[in-house]
């Protein structure tokens, strides 16, 4: 039986983890790059190439697998202006992808998959949607506009069956620790005193399974190629009322909202229409905030009690 061979960058981050262990359970031939030889492994059954995108000259190797399927997750998110360090961000959300896409053996290709991010719209107003056009405030933001830009294009002018899926903020067991939810999530479970920003501004929360489940429906569906879609919730919460969520739920710890100043020139509302993806490919959330958040503080306290 033939097992469909998929590519997956960064398939060793926290969304990777998640994307590959489904792919091996749904027999995919899976092969994943990344930068660092990983310490641990959620599923054994896939292959390994260790590999820098942003250097063009170590990736020949790719050009001798005919991947059917290509998902680029590659890349950190990474906030800082131009000038202290914007360079390098650029470098690694968009000469990655160009240079991916240069190596790339196109023979038996059916889908690439790039992950865009809910901060190509910046300032614009919510709910945003994919026919908006973007408004990148950061270098993170800019590269990502690129790169929705680059394989629109190649959609368009070479045939490139290239898909974007735009996410907004996504959750789950496994997410850095360094992270928002994380940092809250434990800040509660220590029950310490800990800052956060006044917390007025609204956000899309989408729970890791969703988010799987989203690029799955893309591997198996067909439609037309070039076409952006936001894959979130469509559920607007401030990030204040997050985090008294999360308090209410493990019944400890002590926010001081107003500690951290607002990121300067970030965006009010940032919450998604995702009424596209619903009706090309039949995708929605199917777990609530409730339960993700249950789901994702029960991994935290699992990892507390392998510490004990």
């Amino acid at each position: 039986m033939h097992q469909k061979q998929c590519l997956v960058t960064g398939g060793h981050g926290f969304i990777g983890q998640h994307v590959v262990q489904r792919l091996v359970e749904q027999g995919f031939h899976v092969t994943v790059i990344t930068t660092q030889k990983p310490q641990t492994r959620l599923a054994m059954n896939y292959d390994v190439l260790q590999l820098d995108l942003e250097s063009s000259s170590s990736l020949s190797v790719l050009t001798k697998i005919p991947f059917e399927y290509v998902i680029h997750l590659g890349g950190y998110i990474n906030h800082q202006p131009f000038f202290k360090g914007g360079r390098s961000v650029i470098n690694n959300h968009y000469l990655s992808l160009v240079n991916l896409l240069e190596h790339l053996n196109r023979d038996r290709l059916k889908r690439f998959i790039q992950i865009g991010s809910s901060d190509e719209y910046g300032g614009l107003q919510a709910p945003q949607q994919e026919s908006l056009r973007e408004a990148p405030i950061s270098p993170y933001a800019t590269s990502k506009v690129n790169a929705t830009h680059l394989i629109q294009m190649l959609a368009a002018t070479e045939g490139f069956p290239g898909t974007v899926l735009r996410f907004f903020l996504v959750y789950g067991p496994g997410q850095n620790a360094q992270r928002f939810l994380p940092q809250v999530i434990q800040g509660c479970l220590h029950n310490r005193t800990f800052p956060t920003s006044l917390g007025s501004q609204l956000r899309d929360f989408c729970y890791i399974e969703d988010i799987v489940d989203a690029i799955c429906c893309v591997l198996k569906q067909d439609h037309p190629s070039g076409q952006v879609y936001n894959i979130a919730s469509g559920q607007p919460i401030t990030i204040r009322h997050m985090i008294e969520k999360i308090q209410m739920l493990i019944g400890q710890g002590t926010p001081d909202f107003g500690a951290f100043p607002e990121r300067r020139g970030e965006n009010k509302a940032l919450y998604a229409n995702i009424e596209k993806a619903k009706s090309q490919f039949g995708w929605s959330p199917k777990i609530d905030l409730a339960t993700g958040l249950t789901k994702t503080i029960q991994y935290y306290r699992d990892q507390l009690s392998e510490k004990v």
